[in-house]
């Protein structure tokens, strides 16, 4: 056990409350991941913020998915992976995206593919991505402002992934359907 609360709105922290009712209002439920952020107010305040800024990049459902879940994935992220898949569903992403990035197989496109390329190596590489990854992603169509929404799309993903890796949360009942074990390597 490791003690982390999932909190509601009559549990939480002050500051965390109206955040929740917000959720609430906007999902229909909390999901478990903000009620666990509500214990530091700030974090889940932080979240919702750099969450809207991602869904307002310039990228769209397809590739935010990608990133998203490009990310989740190499984190190993026992609940994000399964939310995003629900989330992916309702913003009408192609299954055939959604169950390459759970799968770690081919995308439908070069430029999808482009893009989880770049996702991974500037995840894996912790930002010190080579000039010739840059190149390859620019080639595919992408732009400078793409490279910097990566950044911005890993920044929730940290928030998120790292979040319920510690609290073990558990997975929220309307995406138990989507539940996914990374593949052994």
């Amino acid at each position: 056990m490791t003690g982390f609360t999932i909190h509601n709105e009559t549990t939480a922290p002050d500051a965390a409350k109206p955040l929740l009712a917000q959720a609430k209002a906007d999902y229909g439920m909390i999901p478990g991941l903000y009620g666990v952020m509500a214990e530091a107010p700030g974090l889940l305040q932080a979240y919702f913020q750099v969450h809207e800024q991602f869904e307002n990049s310039s990228f769209d459902k397809d590739e935010l998915t990608v990133v998203w879940q490009t990310i989740n994935v190499e984190n190993n992220c026992h609940y994000c992976v399964p939310a995003h898949t629900g989330i992916a569903k309702s913003m009408g992403v192609d299954d055939a995206i959604s169950d390459a990035l759970r799968n770690e197989t081919p995308l439908p496109t070069p430029r999808l593919e482009a893009l989880r390329d770049f996702t991974l190596k500037l995840v894996r590489d912790r930002g010190n991505v080579d000039d010739a990854s840059i190149q390859a992603f620019l080639d595919a169509g992408f732009t400078r402002r793409n490279i910097l929404e990566v950044v911005l799309g890993y920044s929730q993903k940290i928030l998120s992934n790292y979040t319920n890796h510690l609290a073990k949360t558990p997975v929220d009942k309307p995406f138990q359907q989507f539940d996914w074990r990374k593949a052994a390597a």
